[in-house]
């Protein structure tokens, strides 16, 4: 059923003041310790069929919150797409879509975990098919009120958050090989939208987030245009940062004569790119391929950016939120677990 907007606001008029943009993000616990999990799924489309029941079970998201909790964790990436029943869109809404009451509800049970609730949107063109039709009327004034809406409509049930992550990840037409049909901005146009969402986010208070990978291909252009209010989760999912490995891996692979859409060393390096270049950053490792990952993204990044600038670390299982992905998405929090306990016992006098 469709929610008056005059009674939406109502359920949100206990919101508090928001935050200054561009605040410091550490608290009085410390480092950001944050954890991705999937409300919505409808984010690949272009690989797979589209979703019309929500692939989020109650059981498992209270099992992988609860840990987050045991293990000290402090902030939850929301991955909302098709997930919640959107007051100015309830159309986008699936079969076990959430309800504002019901979001609303979990966001105000986290809190009292200790867990930061932050919401995150892809607006990629790679990851918008929760968009339905709007997702082929990319850029056009009728996308654009979407995207405004949706983005107002999320800052109302989540009470202005600090944060708002708003994708912007894999959008280049190798990623979307599979895809029927193949939707990619560049240049001015993907620029222009990028400023909109963030706008349109520091407009209600909160501050935009997004992944940094546009940054490996579009190289000192990123770096020259990318709003530094923006901050940046650079990602990387591999075991080795060895530099000097990774770079005679990269030469090796030139000299072979493959085609280098991107290499490892560049997504290692432009960890320390946004860090001279003087972004905020929360790096983003994982288990999705390697276990060691995570420990070593954060080992790596401690000792190579600048303290005031790195905000703490997120982990990305990029798994379902069902009982087939328990293990590996309760690990994944376990791995953050045994940083924060290397941190509480002493390596935090270095951070």
């Amino acid at each position: 059923m469709r929610v008056k907007r005059r009674e939406f606001i109502g359920m949100s008029a206990a919101a508090a003041a928001m935050p200054m943009l561009g605040a410091k993000a550490e608290t009085a616990k410390g480092p950001i310790w944050a954890n991705l999990v999937h409300l919505g799924h409808n984010m690949w489309v272009a690989n797979r069929p589209y979703d019309t029941k929500l692939r989020c079970e109650d059981a498992e998201w209270r099992a992988i919150t609860d840990r987050m909790a045991a293990v000290g964790m402090n902030m939850i990436v929301i991955d909302l797409a098709e997930g919640i029943v959107y007051p100015s869109h309830p159309e986008m809404a699936i079969e076990g879509s959430w309800s504002v009451e019901k979001i609303r509800a979990e966001i105000a049970r986290l809190k009292a975990l200790g867990i930061e609730a932050i919401p995150k949107v892809n607006f990629s063109a790679c990851h918008d098919g929760w968009m339905g039709e709007i997702e082929r009327m990319i850029s056009t004034r009728k996308y654009y009120d979407f995207c405004a809406d949706i983005i107002r409509d999320v800052a109302e049930i989540f009470d202005h958050p600090r944060f708002f992550h708003i994708g912007m990840d894999e959008e280049e037409p190798i990623c979307q090989k599979k895809a029927d049909i193949v939707i990619s901005r560049q240049g001015d146009l993907w620029w222009h939208d990028l400023n909109f969402f963030a706008k349109e986010v520091e407009k209600h208070g909160m501050r935009p987030w997004m992944w940094s990978d546009h940054a490996w291909n579009a190289g000192d252009e990123f770096y020259r245009r990318c709003p530094k209010s923006i901050v940046q989760s650079n990602w990387y999912y591999s075991a080795s940062f060895d530099m000097a490995k990774l770079a005679k891996d990269k030469a090796d692979e030139i000299a072979a004569k493959k085609v280098l859409q991107m290499h490892e060393l560049d997504q290692v390096e432009c960890y320390l790119k946004l860090d001279k270049a003087g972004f905020d950053q929360i790096p983003c490792g994982g288990n999705w391929r390697e276990n060691v990952n995570f420990g070593e993204t954060v080992k790596f990044c401690r000792a190579n950016l600048s303290s005031e600038r790195l905000l703490g670390f997120l982990v990305a299982p990029w798994r379902s939120t069902t009982v087939n992905f328990r293990d590996k998405n309760l690990k994944a929090v376990d791995l953050v677990g045994e940083e924060i306990r290397k941190w509480r016992n002493g390596a935090k006098l270095q951070w």
